[in-house]
């Protein structure tokens, strides 16, 4: 009898702190609206029709604290409302534009239909509330739901000082719980990065399962011999490993299937190529030039690309779901031991519809078939997984992330190594004022200013910038970020040493970075789990 194989897809949705109500147009909101409008949109229409069908589907989805926070802002709500008009607007001209240009207008006629789409279904079918509307599946018992750390800190370069391990974690988890009303049992580890020891703060923390990459099993002590086909118990918590080659499927730059000469190219995009008054709609600050999300060409490897045909990329996409699937089954049965064979195989969930238009379809399809009877893939997530009752492999894991070369050095390098010795100075003073001023009411300037300094701290501590340094997109603003929330927690803190303060400008910090309202910096008094 064959042994069972058993499918775990998840998806983790995170996009930094990007708000800025301080500038009328800000370069960086426009990542979260292109998400919106090519990521968490079309994956909720996906699960609407997955659910209309009644499809038996297992999917996990991890979504990030500041992603919440911002998907939940009113001003952020307006404004992406305001993206989209333009963008309607922009596509009605191209229309007109190509009017002598049948296959191209017609291109631009399926933009215009999307745009007005997701706009509709933004207001009138989710109501504004995306966040609840992923709860309203997670009450199907298909759709899992977990969360991260509060900032998505890179976890392996913050445990200097245990209290900053503490507060990523408790704030993350209380803010997901706020936002649900329900605790998240699983807890993705930002950039997968662990090392030895942080199961116990996890674990103190009531976190039932984690997700890593495959080398902290594979060079775990000692090695399990299930590998990466099965979970791992650290420390009384479950560790789940990214299978490699699988997800390189999907993902890999050189081979994966976002490459296919028949998907739309993400690098053509009419806001760089076409006048700026015809783009005059789109501009940032009436001059600067962004992605307007019409893009008319397809993948191919030359200059003169064809023409992107919707239909038949999404035809392709279903074809490569077919291929993951018996890829699965593949690997599956070269897995070692007759237990049941667990495959891993985690993504970041922004590069369904963003970076790889048709992802969502590919997804879709893959859910899509592994649910129906003949197939010999079953869907499951690490929480169904764990209540079916299965012994686990005990270990040590190994440092990890997924990285480059699978450590730390994305993240801590000649770029970045700057940072870490100011986050550990600000956490260190943070957990001196908190025992000072523990007895503080919380009506008190100094209670408000000490929290608006945790707040920054917090945001300073994300994985994020450092990312962007190492990778250099847009350095010069992932720089100003630390510096700049570093900048606000000196002033606060200094501020309450000296008991004087600009009340004003206290208040514009606040709305400034209004992020975690329900935060108390007197949890920085003692040491966090």
């Amino acid at each position: 009898m064959a042994r069972p194989i058993y499918l775990n897809l998840v998806l983790h949705a995170h996009l930094p702190y990007v708000r800025h109500p301080e500038y009328a147009d800000a370069l960086s909101e426009t990542w979260l609206f292109e998400a919106i409008n090519e990521c968490y949109l079309p994956l909720l229409r996906m699960l609407d029709r997955l659910a209309r069908d009644q499809v038996d589907y297992r999917l996990t989805l991890s979504l990030s604290p500041t992603l919440l926070s911002q998907l939940d802002d009113p001003l952020l709500k307006q404004r992406f409302r305001d993206y989209n008009l333009r963008r309607i607007r922009l596509a009605e001209q191209e229309i007109e534009r190509l009017r002598h240009r049948p296959k191209m207008q017609r291109l631009a006629r399926w933009y215009s239909n999307l745009f007005v789409t997701n706009l509709d279904d933004f207001e009138q079918r989710y109501q504004t509330d995306l966040p609840g509307a992923f709860a309203a599946h997670r009450q199907t018992g298909r759709l899992v739901l977990i969360t991260t750390a509060a900032t998505h800190g890179f976890l392996p370069l913050l445990r200097a000082d245990a209290t900053a391990i503490g507060s990523q974690i408790r704030v993350g988890l209380d803010a997901f719980r706020r936002r649900f009303g329900f605790a998240s049992k699983g807890f993705w580890l930002p950039e997968c990065g662990y090392y030895p020891g942080l199961e116990r703060e996890l674990a103190a923390h009531g976190i039932g399962y984690f997700y890593t990459e495959n080398h902290a099993i594979l060079h775990a002590e000692p090695v399990p011999a299930a590998g990466v086909y099965a979970p791992v118990q650290v420390g009384g918590v479950q560790a789940f490993a990214r299978h490699p080659a699988l997800s390189a499927a999907v993902w890999c730059a050189h081979q994966g299937y976002p490459g296919h000469p028949y998907y739309r190219e993400y690098h053509r995009d009419i806001g760089f190529e076409l006048s700026e008054a015809v783009l005059r709609p789109c501009l940032l600050d009436g001059d600067v030039r962004v992605n307007t999300g019409i893009k008319y060409h397809r993948v191919t490897g030359h200059e003169q690309k064809a023409l992107y045909e919707p239909e038949r990329a999404a035809e392709q996409a279903w074809r490569h779901a077919e291929q993951f699937v018996m890829a699965a089954e593949q690997v599956a049965t070269s897995a070692k031991g007759r237990d049941a064979v667990l495959l891993n195989v985690p993504f970041d969930a922004e590069l369904f519809g963003h970076w790889w238009f048709e992802g969502p379809i590919w997804l879709e399809a893959v859910l899509r078939c592994c649910a129906q009877r003949y197939s010999p893939l079953q869907l499951t997530s690490a929480q169904h997984w764990l209540q079916s009752g299965r012994d686990t492999h005990c270990a040590q894991l190994a440092a990890s992330s997924w990285g480059e070369k699978g450590y730390n050095q994305y993240w801590l390098n000649a770029e970045t190594c700057w940072i870490y010795p100011k986050l550990r100075q600000s956490q260190q003073t943070l957990s001196q004022l908190a025992r000072q001023f523990v007895d503080l009411d919380r009506q008190d300037w100094r209670c408000r200013a000490l929290n608006q300094a945790a707040r920054n701290l917090l945001l300073a501590q994300a994985s994020d910038w450092p990312f962007m340094l190492s990778a250099k997109t847009l350095p010069d603003y992932a720089r100003q970020r630390v510096e700049n929330h570093l900048a606000r927690f000196n002033y606060l803190q200094d501020s309450v040493l000296r008991h004087r303060i600009n009340s004003d400008y206290l208040e514009a910090l606040e709305y400034l970075d209004n992020i975690f309202p329900a935060l108390d910096f007197r949890d920085y008094a003692v040491r966090l789990g």
